[in-house]
This record gives structure tokens, sequence and C-alpha cells, in this order.
């Protein structure tokens, strides 16, 4: 895809998913905006990419208000939102969990989704258009013991892409969720040295590069993915492999 003249912001880009995707999106010569918690993270990536440093916690209102504020300064439009920012833990059972912690993927995982939704859909109404995409998880439709937190936020983060959908494709809106099966990335070897649940057990080598979602993150933007408005698209079916371009 040719994504020039287009402006991008990602959340928790500082590493996995989120990096690859960033780095994707400005290959394809969109200008990208990059936010996460470090600070230094998120400007070595900028600096990569010749993007836009932004430094902000999701789980704060504020936080994504100002790092969608400070991307319009420098790029006066907003075209693409990938929710990315994510939280695994806490990996305990419901009688075990910390509350806070609980309560932190929560508010990472689906109050994240919320507050970038609620920042970049007045910009994008205001300009005619844009596009909202969500990485998911399989665990939003499947429970698995130890991520109570996860799965229910996964879960919660996907009906805001379908109610997001009902309410805003009318305004040229398109919002779009994807699940990108089990990655290689940090969060995957967390889950690997918790030893819960079969997923913690899978041989490394049959998680896929980050690289992979990224590239499925960059064609979702194009109208090959408008039959996918409103839902979810997994990595896991062949056909949106192959239709992405993707080898598995």
């Amino acid at each position: 895809m040719n994504l020039k003249g287009r402006v991008v912001l990602v959340t928790g880009a500082s590493r996995g998913i989120g990096a690859a995707t960033a780095r994707a999106f400005a290959a394809a010569g969109a200008t990208v905006g990059v936010m996460a918690r470090d600070p230094n993270a998120v400007a070595a990536l900028a600096d990569e990419i010749d993007g836009v440093a932004l430094t902000g916690d999701v789980a704060r209102a504020s936080d994504m208000d100002s790092a969608v504020a400070a991307l319009l300064r420098k790029t006066r439009r907003l075209d693409v939102l990938v929710n990315n920012a994510g939280l695994i833990g806490p990996i305990a059972g419901l009688a075990e969990a910390d509350p806070d912690d609980w309560g932190q993927a929560i508010d990472v995982n689906l109050k994240g989704v919320f507050h970038g939704i609620r920042a970049a859909l007045p910009v994008m109404r205001g300009q005619g258009g844009g596009t909202i995409l969500t990485v998911g998880s399989g665990a939003a439709h499947a429970p698995q013991e130890g991520w109570s937190a996860y799965c229910a936020s996964k879960a919660g983060a996907l009906m805001l892409t379908r109610s997001l959908h009902l309410e805003a494709q009318k305004d040229g809106i398109r919002a779009i969720s994807l699940s990108p099966g089990t990655v290689a990335t940090d969060m995957q070897a967390a889950i690997r040295d918790s030893g819960v649940n079969p997923v913690s057990q899978l041989d490394w080598t049959v998680h896929i590069p980050p690289e992979w979602p990224a590239h499925a993150l960059v064609w979702m933007c194009s109208a090959e993915a408008d039959a996918y408005l409103g839902d979810e698209i997994s990595l896991r079916d062949e056909d949106i492999r192959r239709r992405v371009g993707l080898q598995w």
C-alpha cells in the first residue's frame, strides 16, 4: 500500500507488535506517531522511522488526548489509530489475583482502547473519515485459566470495535479488530514462563513474528478489508492469511 500523506498513531509502540507496526506503516509511506510510556524507546523508534515520539499511558484519558493533540500540531491530521497497547498480567486465578494488577489490565486493555477512540473520533469525523484498528485476541472468545483480566478486557475491546462501527460508520469511520494468534514477543515469553494453561506449553517455533500482524494491520487500511468492518479478523484463518499475503 502507498500511504504517503497519511498519518498513523500506534499505541504500545515501544516493542513487539507495536514497534513492528510502526515500522510497517512507515515503510508504506505514512507519518507515524509512536506512543508508549518509555520516552527513550519511543524517541529511538521515532528517529529510526522519521516519526513523532509521543510519551504517555493509554490508561489515562488525559495522556491519550495530549498524544493526539501533539501529533496534530505536527501533522494537522490523523488517518489511522492502532490501539495496540496491552498487558497479559496478572496471570493468576480469580481468587488469587491482586485487585490492583487486575484493574490495571482493564485500564490498559479496555479503557485504553476507549480513550484512544474517544480522542481520535472527533478528529476523524472532522476530516471526513478514518480507520481505527484494535489488536484483539482469541482470548476474547475463549477463556483461559489464569487470564481472567486479559480475556475479559479483550472481549470488551471487541465490543468497543462493534459499538464504534454502529455509531460512526456513517461518518466514514472504519473499525476493525485483529486477532493475531500467538506472537513471538515479550508478552508471549511471560506466558511461557508462567506455566499456566495450555498456551504456556506451546513450542516457541509455532509463534508468528510480530511483523505478520503488523503487515495485516497495514492491509486492514485498504478497501480489501471492508468486508470485515465492525468485526474481528484472525490470522489463524487461512483465507485471511492468503488475502494479506502471508505464508504460514
